[in-house]
């Protein structure tokens, strides 16, 4: 079964500290860069207007009439207002992507990025810079004055140990679907990582928590799941959730309050329509 790209308003793979390894790969070259063995990318032109991306395991990925924008935020786990510059047509035009890696055992990872960054090198001839700027953010800050925390957020039962995302255990786990986010044994700091593409901003952690927590997360999508079909396909005890906003408040004892924050930001020099397969 292939692993569906995910987010609330944003679509990404979702992956430890993604922002910083992103535009780490962007500022400078690497020696031997990581690439598809195969790809194909086109405009797309069908009257079907289904959307789809998704990883799949061996390396494999596929969308389906996507915006370059959302192709590119994806590839460096980014929100929409950390892409800088471009034309019009990132937003219009839509495309078919279809890329196989060799030799890629296992769920997709940090590599298959790596890939999707050298396939926008190659085919839409990006070329970009990181900046610094100030953005709108949402700061993650506690409710109660006394430290209580909601049922949700509860000090992690798993041991110490050295955690790595690609590879999920039963004590390093994330899971997530329409509506819901599950995380065991996750830093907070780590979970504002995953909870910034429902919010379509960068998430700032003011808790000054530093344990690791198990969390459980439930609340009611306001759009459409990204290829899952209609919010209306919920049942009635999903639909009757609360909201986003919430649910961070009611079931985590948090709060996501608007402020402004130094964020890096991708700036794109060059793009254009892709080469011919």
């Amino acid at each position: 079964m292939g692993v569906r790209i995910i987010g609330a308003a944003t679509a990404a793979i979702l992956l430890s500290s993604p922002s910083s390894f992103a535009l780490a790969q962007s500022a400078g070259a690497t020696t031997q860069r990581a690439e598809f063995e195969v790809a194909s990318v086109k405009l797309h032109i069908a009257d079907d207007q289904r959307t789809m991306m998704v990883a799949q395991p061996g390396g494999r990925f596929v969308a389906v009439n996507i915006p370059l924008r959302q192709i590119i935020r994806t590839a460096y786990q980014l929100q929409d207002d950390q892409i800088a510059g471009g034309p019009d047509w990132l937003d219009t035009d839509r495309f078919d992507v279809e890329a196989r890696a060799a030799g890629m055992p296992g769920a997709p990872g940090i590599e298959l990025l790596a890939m999707l960054q050298s396939l926008l090198a190659e085919r839409f001839k990006l070329t970009t810079h990181p900046e610094m700027r100030e953005l709108p953010v949402f700061a993650l800050e506690r409710v109660r004055r006394d430290g209580g925390l909601g049922a949700g957020l509860r000090p992690t039962v798993c041991p110490e140990i050295a955690i790595d995302f690609s590879q999920p255990k039963p004590c390093a786990n994330i899971s997530s679907g329409f509506g819901s986010l599950t995380l065991r044994g996750m830093p907070i700091a780590q979970f504002t990582q995953y909870l910034a593409p429902y919010v379509n901003r960068v998430v700032i952690d003011r808790t000054n928590l530093e344990a690791r927590y198990d969390i459980d997360l439930k609340w009611a999508p306001e759009q459409q799941a990204p290829a899952a079909g209609p919010a209306s396909g919920l049942s009635t005890a999903d639909r009757d959730r609360p909201s986003l906003f919430t649910a961070v408040q009611e079931q985590l004892g948090l709060k996501l309050e608007p402020a402004k924050g130094t964020v890096e930001v991708l700036v794109i020099d060059t793009i254009a329509h892709p080469t011919p397969n």
